[in-house]
């Protein structure tokens, strides 16, 4: 007996790979939706000032800004502060770990890999514990309530994550581009700068973006080496401020979103650095 095949062309395959592409867009869509729920609520609650936390509408009536108004008036200065401290931070995060980077990358050292191991076990150690052994180191070296000591805190929390993702992208360089350098009269630091910083800025600007969103989140330094209002990040501002002005969740929420503007606009701008910096080490 003759057995018959069925050949599907592209116009029978079309509808179901098409409700197949429908659904997995709905899917995403219905997680993204879930995802940035707690920021709309954030931002509702913001525009509604004079309403309680369960007395919000889901909808806001009017544009009410003086949740803003008075957000900005008691927290600007703690913004500002956040925003010294967090590129203190990256600068003092990425001048050392790129260095660190190049001679894990470049140089034939001996325990490379032990090092990079290391590195990482590093961030598996719970921040409250390096918090009360840098408390101790700093009243020593007089730098409690200062903004270089939480700038160099800070910085730590991105340095072991900034010398893996640069190393790895640091490997990946051409040897032959080096020795070109050097052949050229350029020395190790001059090579460095000229020739392997400019080729690995979308790991550097990665690394960056990352110990900023570090510093910027930062609680646990902030609230342990300051013991006076001196020097105040905006995490611990509104810490403070949830206790002073339970009442008043508007004000509350629009520090909260005030805080989140920085962050997301950096993420916004620095995507197609972030997506490069990240994937640029994986092939060589």
């Amino acid at each position: 007996m003759a057995t018959t095949t069925v050949t599907k062309t592209p116009a029978t395959r079309t509808p179901a790979r098409a409700q197949r592409r429908w659904g997995t867009t709905t899917v995403g869509v219905l997680i993204l939706c879930a995802m940035l729920f707690p920021l709309y609520w954030m931002l509702n609650t913001a525009l509604q000032p004079a309403s309680g936390l369960l007395e919000v509408s889901p909808l806001p009536h009017g544009l009410d800004l003086s949740g803003f108004t008075s957000a900005i008036r008691e927290q600007g200065g703690h913004l500002l502060t956040s925003l010294a401290v967090a590129f203190g931070a990256v600068t003092i995060c990425l001048a050392i770990a790129a260095p660190a980077a190049y001679g894990l990358a470049q140089f034939r050292l001996r325990g490379t890999r032990t090092i990079v191991f290391g590195t990482l076990i590093t961030q598996m150690v719970p921040g409250i514990v390096i918090a009360n052994a840098l408390y101790s180191a700093y009243v020593d070296l007089g730098l409690v309530n200062s903004y270089f000591g939480l700038m160099l805190a800070d910085a730590s929390l991105g340095i072991p994550f900034a010398i893996v993702l640069m190393r790895s992208f640091m490997v990946a360089i051409p040897h032959e581009v080096i020795e070109a350098a050097e052949v050229d009269g350029a020395g190790r630091l001059r090579t460095f700068v000229q020739v392997v910083l400019p080729m690995s800025r979308n790991s550097l600007i990665t690394a960056g973006l990352f110990s900023f969103l570090y510093a910027w989140s930062d609680f646990m330094f902030a609230l342990t080496l300051n013991t006076t209002d001196d020097v105040k990040p905006v995490t611990l501002g509104i810490y403070q401020y949830i206790g002073a002005h339970v009442g008043d969740w508007g004000s509350v929420m629009a520090a909260s979103v005030l805080s989140a503007i920085p962050a997301a606009a950096l993420l916004v701008l620095a995507q197609k650095y972030i997506a490069a910096g990240i994937t640029g080490g994986s092939v060589k």
